[in-house]
């Protein structure tokens, strides 16, 4: 849903000077002649472009400039770019471009470009225009990212409900949403399997409330789905279709995401399974062979515990906060692993082990029961699954002394 261009800033504010000048036709048009479109992108390859992009365009009818603005620029240079990442403080940027230098960039890669022309008056294009100038000033053009809330397809979104006056909040909000945060993620970064799997870990049971269609469309392709239902007032008394017409300026020649979320149930469990059984043959029949596989689970499920954690307490990354997974991978696994290692030699679990296998396995439990309770929202079954039958065959073999 965006790029990085320290460059394309630089022309942003560049361009804002010019089109503050005499002569530009965007910023002194009377908004009669403002044509006001969204422009869509597909989905790309790299991981940071599967969830799309999209921008609002004003055409000038007379002059035919057209320039699209866009909310997607960040700056991998920028200082402590990483560290405010991990820590979910992402600063983010608008900036301007003419539509063909913009888009042209989206054609050359592959990506679905479409324009879907808006019935906005000519106040209303005015007070648009007006506010995206506004926007695209320096001291304006930053904000704080989030994925789900504030990006820059909400920007673009919010930016053309101020300028029907609420009309596209109202109506949208007023429909059911298709999927939750958790199923567009993973319907999304399906093609990037480990990744995926790894950000269904980490969302917490904020990803998985009910959205409305209004919340649904932080989605590039979803609010360009709903802009096609939407209806204003024509002036008359009566309603018309917001979408004028729809042209597909440049079609997709990527691998489109699936249309829904694959379902990870039946594979996590068959390799929590798989990975149950073989601890417990190698328990018996290989004893370095279970030390190095348990260690290759416990070493794994301590580290995500710890991240987990990190992720409530020290980060704004709110989606990530609560999670109930933290019952069933957290830093308890490193206690095991000494217990481990002397096990294979037949030496069976000290009492103070006795009691961490316990607290697991509670926790375990305790992970089953919040799930089932009426009301609970995290939809975590698939971690469940794989984890359950691992901590059960690692608390037999620990107790085992022969």
């Amino acid at each position: 849903m965006h790029r990085t261009s320290s460059i394309l800033l630089l022309f942003a504010l560049l361009l804002f000077g010019m089109l503050s000048s005499a002569h530009a036709s965007i910023a002194n048009a009377p908004g009669a002649n403002l044509e006001v479109s969204l422009i869509t992108y597909g989905p790309g390859e790299t991981y940071w472009e599967r969830f799309g992009h999209d921008a609002i365009e004003l055409r000038d009818s007379a002059s035919g400039e057209a320039i699209n603005f866009n909310y997607g620029v960040f700056d991998f240079n920028e200082s402590n770019f990483f560290v405010n990442f991990a820590r979910g403080r992402m600063h983010y940027l608008m900036d301007a471009a003419p539509s063909t230098l913009d888009e042209s960039d989206y054609v050359t890669a592959g990506r679905s470009v479409t324009r879907q022309r808006l019935a906005l008056d000519a106040d209303q294009a005015a007070a648009l225009r007006d506010f995206l100038l506004w926007n695209l000033r320096p001291e304006n053009a930053g904000y704080n990212y989030d994925y789900y809330v504030d990006n820059c397809t909400t920007r673009v979104r919010d930016a053309l409900d101020k300028a029907l006056g609420g009309v596209l909040k109202t109506q949208l909000s007023a429909r059911t949403g298709g999927m939750t945060y958790r199923q567009q993620t993973a319907r999304l970064m399906s093609a990037q399997p480990w990744l995926m799997l790894v950000l269904d870990l980490g969302l917490g049971p904020y990803a998985d409330q009910p959205l409305n269609a209004w919340q649904e469309s932080f989605l590039p392709m979803v609010l360009q789905t709903q802009m096609r239902d939407v209806r204003i007032d024509s002036g008359h008394g009566a309603l018309q279709p917001l979408l004028q017409d729809e042209q597909l300026l440049s079609p997709n020649r990527l691998d489109v995401p699936p249309p829904s979320a694959p379902d990870l149930r039946l594979p996590l469990a068959l390799g929590g399974v798989l990975i149950a059984m073989l601890i417990v043959a190698t328990r018996r029949w290989w004893p370095t062979g279970y030390a190095l596989l348990g260690t290759l689970y416990l070493l794994p499920a301590g580290l995500v515990g710890v991240l987990l954690l990190a992720l409530w307490t020290l980060t704004s990354h709110h989606s990530a906060w609560a999670n109930a997974n933290l019952l069933l991978f957290n830093p308890l696994a490193f206690a095991l692993l000494p217990t481990l290692w002397r096990a294979r030699r037949g030496q069976a679990a000290g009492r103070f082990i006795d009691g961490v296998i316990a607290l697991q396995l509670l926790a375990g439990l305790a992970a089953v029961l919040l799930h089932l309770l009426p009301g609970v929202v995290q939809q975590n079954q698939p971690w469940l699954l794989l984890a359950l039958p691992c901590w059960i065959a690692l608390a037999w073999s620990l107790r085992r002394t022969g």
